[in-house]
């Protein structure tokens, strides 16, 4: 077998109406992301397991999807590709929670085909999370893919380029100035080696809980990054990034007709629907839904606390 096919495949059956796209979207940075894209409608997904390096190809067929693994980490990816393509999202109970406002409940309607994924893994997320603090997007995008670039590991499979996260134990021994001509102060930089000298333990989080508590006890991350991991690691439907730029405007737009809001109107406005006030926030996301701008524009986020 070459590292062009794969080592194993697997078939899941999504319920009627899912859209792989759009499950799995939090997954990629951008469409040039060095580690996840989608290309030709199948989506692609390079990591790191214990049994060794690994992507996953998720691709429509029929009404189902084949989940297709390759490399040394290809049975642990395909063991746990249904969560990753947002199989395992439990939606119990939202329906009644939606029906509580008409724009949520609408929309709900509407996107009952995205669902929300779950890696299982900490590190990677939480590097993109942590360049994503107090910049635009576009910067933090920067430094993401300069710093995997650094790094450079291709991954298995027939898709090329395609990189491999970086190790944890290689960013937490890699020194400040290394990170400096992606753009990234010292701040940052510091943060992110403090949590990948630290990621073994993370990844033995059992739960979202446990993980937000261990994430927050690092210096330089704070509820918006922890908020912001645990939503894609453990597909948490209630996790809110206090602390965006923008989130608080555009709850407060949708759900009370008000241009303006901050973290606590932002949160009474969720509080009906906890269990899945992450969920909705995703929701007003996807259906494109943005307070009105008064003023300079300002830049696309994050620009978020950390």
């Amino acid at each position: 077998m070459t590292d062009t096919e794969p080592a194993a495949t697997r078939v899941l059956h999504p319920p009627a109406g899912y859209r792989l796209a759009a499950s799995v979207r939090g997954l990629t940075f951008s469409p040039y992301d060095p580690c996840a894209r989608v290309a030709a409608g199948t989506f692609w997904w390079a990591t790191r397991t214990p049994d060794g390096p690994a992507t996953l190809a998720l691709r429509p067929a029929g009404g189902d999807l084949l989940a297709e693994g390759y490399g040394p980490g290809a049975e642990h990816v395909l063991a746990r590709a249904d969560a990753i393509a947002g199989l395992r999202d439990d939606l119990t109970g939202f329906a009644e929670l939606a029906a509580a406002h008409p724009l949520v409940a609408r929309l709900a309607r509407e996107h009952r085909g995205l669902r929300m994924p779950a890696t299982g893994q900490v590190f990677p997320r939480l590097l993109r999370a942590v360049f994503e603090q107090k910049v635009t997007g576009k910067e933090a995008y920067r430094a993401y893919a300069a710093t995997v670039r650094h790094f450079r590991e291709p991954a298995p499979g027939p898709l090329q380029p395609l990189l491999l996260p970086p190790e944890a134990t290689a960013v937490a021994a890699t020194p400040y100035w290394v990170f400096h001509p992606f753009g990234v102060e010292q701040r940052r930089a510091d943060t992110l080696r403090r949590a990948a000298a630290l990621a073994d333990r993370l990844e033995r989080c059992a739960d979202a809980a446990e993980a937000t508590r261990r994430l927050t006890a690092i210096a330089g991350i704070g509820p918006w990054t922890a908020a912001e991991v645990v939503r894609i690691v453990y597909g948490d439907a209630d996790a809110v990034s206090v602390g965006d730029y923008h989130i608080p405007n555009t709850v407060a737009w949708a759900l009370a007709g008000e241009a303006r809001g901050d973290d606590a109107r932002m949160l009474a406005l969720l509080e009906p629907f906890r269990g899945h006030r992450g969920r909705v926030c995703l929701l007003l996301e996807a259906a494109g839904i943005q307070a009105p701008k008064y003023g300079p524009r300002a830049p696309i986020r994050s620009f978020a606390r950390y």
